[in-house]
């Protein structure tokens, strides 16, 4: 299998399956004398922990990652710092059930990647999906906290908007919500209906979906690249390979259609600081691929889980037709544990458009330019 690694010049490479013995990643192109403790990594992973709440899959994995390589003792400040060689991460996989899908090893789920890749290879790892199983986002969310080191003056957050049908009232969004409900929810009152909802979607043996929404704050402007290196294209691009998504967009995305021109355009006037003032954002933060200084906003819309206990028409490996339902653990909602999977994501990108970027430019342009 190719295109296990994403990133230009911060760049990860992900291995490891579902139900094998560990699961793990090497970041390389981290620059070095960066403060490093497998606790940096650890706060992040703990987010997206499965089996930490009765709505989200009860496979109980710690997801206790290690730093195998990349990094040494600072004799100077006593703490171990990034040495510019590739890091090492490693996670094991604790509680696999392999049991869960003997019955199913030579049928296709519907809405899994079963067929595709076995269309493709001829073998495809049965227990949990393998490869195609978000079990590998845990890595994600491991390279993406060292990505959050190398660009510490940006602060990513994350929080679920939608669920199925139900949207949250944006009028009542509150960030100090999002860790205070098990759905990474802004809306506290929101949130209090989502769990009876979900409660009836999970004994209906059914699932749902959910849109993500995603917010960087404190990136310069100047990031990325026009025409094949857009920022946007490629923050699209990383949140698109996150297991089950199936539509991004970038500031108001699909709602500009609905715009007219003068509604659209974010117009300008000089800030107190010296700096352009932006009176509305629906660009997202990026024009022609390069970010303006203001907050990037993306959203992504996750499926539902396709691992669901009704029963499905489908064909197994021999050509012949079946019904099938899917036993095991699965998320009933599997964009809840998508919030720090996606926040991740952005960080990944950014730290790798900061390297780019400072690599190709170097020192800052002086803005306002002279007369």
């Amino acid at each position: 299998m190719s295109h296990n690694t994403f990133g230009h010049l911060f760049r990860v490479t992900t291995w490891g399956e579902s139900h094998g013995p560990a699961i793990g990643c090497v970041v390389d192109g981290c620059p070095p004398m960066i403060p490093l403790a497998a606790d940096d990594l650890q706060i992040y992973l703990d987010r997206r922990r499965p089996g930490q709440s009765r709505v989200t899959t009860q496979r109980q994995e710690p997801d206790q990652v290690k730093i195998l390589s990349g990094v040494m003792l600072d004799e100077a400040t006593g703490v171990e710092v990034t040495t510019g060689t590739p890091i090492g991460l490693f996670i094991e996989n604790v509680d696999q059930r392999s049991k869960d899908y003997g019955a199913i090893k030579n049928q296709y789920r519907p809405g899994h990647a079963d067929y595709t890749y076995d269309a493709k290879y001829g073998v495809r790892d049965y227990r949990g999906g393998g490869r195609s199983s978000a079990r590998e986002t845990a890595m994600r969310v491991a390279a993406g906290g060292v990505a959050r080191k190398i660009i510490p003056g940006v602060a990513i957050r994350g929080a679920l908007v939608q669920m199925g049908p139900n949207h949250i009232d944006r009028a009542n969004w509150d960030w100090n919500e999002v860790d205070n409900n098990p759905f990474f929810c802004p809306d506290a009152k929101a949130a209090a209906g989502w769990e009876t909802y979900l409660d009836g979607v999970r004994k209906a043996g059914s699932s749902c979906g959910a849109v993500i929404e995603l917010v960087a704050e404190g990136v310069p402007a100047g990031w990325g690249a026009p025409i094949y290196g857009k920022l946007d294209a490629e923050l699209a691009s990383a949140l698109m390979s996150i297991n089950a998504v199936k539509g991004v967009e970038i500031g108001d995305g699909m709602a500009a259609a609905s715009l007219c021109g003068e509604e659209n355009a974010d117009e300008m006037r000089m800030g107190n600081d010296g700096r352009p003032l932006f009176l509305s954002n629906h660009a997202g933060g990026i024009l022609g691929g390069v970010s303006t200084g203001q907050a990037i906003v993306a959203r992504f819309a996750v499926k539902p889980t396709s691992s669901i206990l009704t029963l499905r028409r489908s064909i197994d490996r021999f050509g012949a037709e079946v019904d099938i339902h899917t036993k095991g653990r699965h998320d009933p909602c599997v964009g809840i544990r998508g919030v720090p999977v996606g926040e991740a994501m952005m960080a990944i990108v950014l730290a790798d458009a900061f390297l780019r970027h400072r690599a190709q430019m170097g020192a800052v342009p002086v803005w306002p330019h002279a007369r």
